[in-house]
């Protein structure tokens, strides 16, 4: 029993340590956010006829070499484009009107064409939507824990269950910090996963205490 007591210690040492990193990562460098969230530079060029996004990616790479591109249709005839990047210099601009004339026999004209500015996405502007849901969820969660687990003492149950999920988020959290992984649409599927292995932990924790125990009264 000692050793299993150890090797729990021993667990969450490791994570409080990541979570502490986390925080202080987060508190110096903030989130790397990906384009669609963070603060970019965007142009939107109307071609005025079907084009390849690979076409125009290979474009954007002779143009803007290493730094993170994103590119969209937006238009339901798919003859505009939307480029963004962290940043559009008027230099750049001007390449990647001239290399569409060039590609698409189009007669653009760089200074028609409006460099907007896109600003930076807060982290809990991104997670806002889903606070009323996940907390839904977990009152419904803690209310089934509470019922069928109620043996094992109400408030134990719901307090663990409790710290459990919260802690295990705190740690993903400091890991999407520490790795540099771009915070976006890929974040919510990754804390929902998350969330539902934590759960299912609990319960089978619990599962198995709730069948010792009537061993136990059984004897």
């Amino acid at each position: 029993m000692k050793q299993i007591t150890n090797k729990t210690k021993i667990i969450y040492l490791i994570s409080l340590i990541i979570i502490i990193v986390g925080i202080i990562v987060i508190a110096t460098k903030g989130f790397n956010f990906d384009l669609n969230y963070e603060a970019t530079k965007q142009v939107e060029l109307i071609i005025g006829k079907e084009f390849n996004i690979s076409d125009i990616k290979q474009i954007t790479n002779e143009i803007f070499g290493k730094q993170k591109v994103l590119i969209q249709k937006v238009e339901v005839y798919g003859d505009m484009i939307s480029i963004k990047s962290s940043d559009i210099t008027d230099e750049q601009k001007t390449s990647l009107v001239e290399k569409i004339n060039e590609k698409y026999q189009t007669e653009l004209k760089a200074e028609d064409i409006v460099l907007k500015t896109i600003p930076h996405t807060r982290a809990r502007d991104i997670m806002k939507p889903y606070v009323t849901p996940f907390a839904i969820a977990m009152i419904i969660v803690l209310i089934y824990m509470a019922i069928r687990y109620f043996k094992l003492g109400i408030i134990k149950t719901v307090v663990k269950t409790l710290f459990v999920t919260i802690f295990a988020q705190l740690i993903l959290i400091a890991i999407i910090a520490i790795t540099r992984i771009p915070l976006g649409q890929i974040t919510i599927p990754m804390m929902i996963f998350i969330y539902v292995i934590s759960i299912l932990g609990v319960t089978i924790k619990n599962e198995k205490e709730l069948k010792k125990q009537k061993l136990e009264e059984s004897k």
